[in-house]
């Protein structure tokens, strides 16, 4: 098969794009390198069966170009800054909801029918139900990037009903691993670099998240793509457990051999649009037959071992 991979030098779309081209498809990843990196491509760049379209996907007719001759799209490529989502709001509808419109343009103009979307669990707002199903009620949007994000969704379903595609959208809570380079492990391991004897926490230390590791994702999309044959198919992806932002600190510094001062900004949230327990229900694909591998504090682990072995990361990321 030929698969077609949005954002595919990120973080999960170079995993994902390696993962295919083990298989023996073939992948064509387009992405404009805003944060996508190079260097995650370099072992796909030695397979005849890999191509490289470096544009962006608010060029549509770049997009339905690109897109000729494939069969699977991975919408990957998007505006993941959560944080600063207020400073600048037409970002996320530009970056997320108008390039998934894109997307969906292009796949219809190629005769594509079949979408995988990387949504959010931050779309259930501040569930109250926890875990979080589903076909939890409609939740109240707390951030600008959960809010294009359900926007996509809502796009990608009346696609699945008025031009008989069929997806699979999958509601990620965080995700770590090889080739992490933004999120709260990232920034505190940056910040213990350069000054190892304070770190600032945002928020005061008792936020609940639930994480997932990269490799794990990539098998429970593949797995959930074979196994769920519905026209929207709607999946949450997480583990089935979940860690307090201390309890990430305490494997963070243990691993690092260090003992900082923590510096807590205060409030539950640790920014606009934070929400303070994430924790989603994965019965779904649970009961399918998938579950996850490595723990969280492993994956925690995993992520401080790749940043300290490759720093040319935190170089790029400046």
């Amino acid at each position: 098969m030929k698969y077609f991979i949005t954002g595919g030098a990120g973080f999960i779309g170079s995993n994902l794009t390696d993962r295919l081209l083990g298989a023996g498809h073939e992948v064509v990843v387009y992405d404009n390198f805003s944060t996508g990196l190079p260097e995650f491509l370099k072992e796909a760049e030695s397979s005849k069966k890999f191509r490289l379209i470096n544009d962006d996907t608010l060029d549509l007719s770049a997009l339905s170009n690109a897109m000729d001759g494939c069969s699977f799209v991975f919408h990957f490529a998007a505006n993941a800054d959560v944080r600063f989502g207020v400073n600048h709001p037409g970002k996320d509808l530009q970056q997320n909801t108008i390039a998934t419109f894109n997307v969906l343009e292009a796949m219809r103009a190629n005769g594509i029918k079949d979408i995988a979307f990387s949504s959010t669990g931050s779309i259930y707002g501040e569930a109250e139900m926890i875990p979080t199903p589903e076909n939890a009620p409609f939740p109240l949007q707390t951030s600008l990037y959960g809010a294009s994000k359900l926007a996509c969704e809502g796009l990608i379903e009346a696609y699945c009903e008025g031009f008989g595609f069929k997806s699979w959208i999958f509601r990620f809570v965080s995700i770590l691993g090889e080739r992490y380079t933004h999120g709260h492990v990232f920034d505190f391991y940056k910040q213990l670099l350069e000054h190892p004897a304070e770190l600032k926490v945002l928020g005061n230390g008792q936020q609940r998240k639930s994480y997932l590791n990269v490799q794990d994702c990539i098998d429970a999309m593949l797995f959930a793509i074979q196994e769920f044959r519905g026209k929207a198919n709607i999946i949450n992806l997480g583990t089935n457990e979940y860690c307090r932002v201390n309890d990430s600190i305490a494997w963070i510094t243990a691993h690092l051999g260090l003992k900082p001062k923590l510096l807590y900004t205060g409030g539950e949230r640790g920014w606009i649009g934070d929400n303070p327990f994430i924790y989603l229900d994965t019965g779904k694909i649970n009961n399918a037959g998938w579950a996850p591998k490595t723990t969280i504090k492993n994956s925690i682990i995993k992520t401080v071992d790749f940043l300290k072995n490759n720093p040319w990361v935190l170089e790029k990321r400046r």
